[in-house]
């Protein structure tokens, strides 16, 4: 007997062994696979996960853009989810194209790098998209249209 298991057994007198450690192999490997998912899940929910847009909290912004001018408004979001922003008032005029912004803020609120820019009409949708926690800002532009002060509204919808 001691022969048959040697030949089975590559010369090692274990017929089963390569068999079993491979077994042995794919089952820790399953396990931290498994392990893995259940801590993310559980981070996941712990951190509040993703937040449905319909429970997303609206902030509004009001400001003046003089010609060749911008003006800025820092947030900050708490959850991950999705971000919208529109502009909702214009005057006097109501029908000029604004530029719109949305960037990451330093923890002082100072606009410092953008995430997207659009140019924005009066209660159309300027930009959307993901949002994670963090500091961020909204800058409303003259595109060197305006001939004179414009006041606008814009409202911000994130988590």
């Amino acid at each position: 007997m001691g022969a048959a298991a040697t030949s089975r057994g590559w010369g090692l007198g274990l017929a089963t062994a390569p068999v079993h450690l491979c077994h042995n192999q794919a089952m820790r490997s399953l396990k931290a696979s498994v392990l893995a998912l259940v801590a993310a899940g559980l981070l996941t929910i712990s951190c509040g996960g993703i937040v449905d847009p319909s429970k997303n909290q609206m902030e509004s912004f009001s400001g003046e853009v003089t010609p060749q001018g911008f003006s800025s408004h820092s947030f900050r979001v708490d959850k991950t989810g999705e971000i919208s922003i529109k502009i909702t008032a214009l005057a006097p005029l109501n029908n000029v194209p604004l530029g719109v912004i949305w960037a990451q803020a330093d923890s002082s609120g100072n606009c410092v790098s953008v995430i997207q820019s659009s140019v924005a009409n009066l209660n159309l949708p300027a930009i959307s998209g993901q949002i994670f926690q963090g500091n961020y800002c909204v800058l409303v532009y003259d595109l060197g249209i305006l001939t004179a002060p414009e006041t606008y509204t814009v409202l911000v919808s994130h988590p």
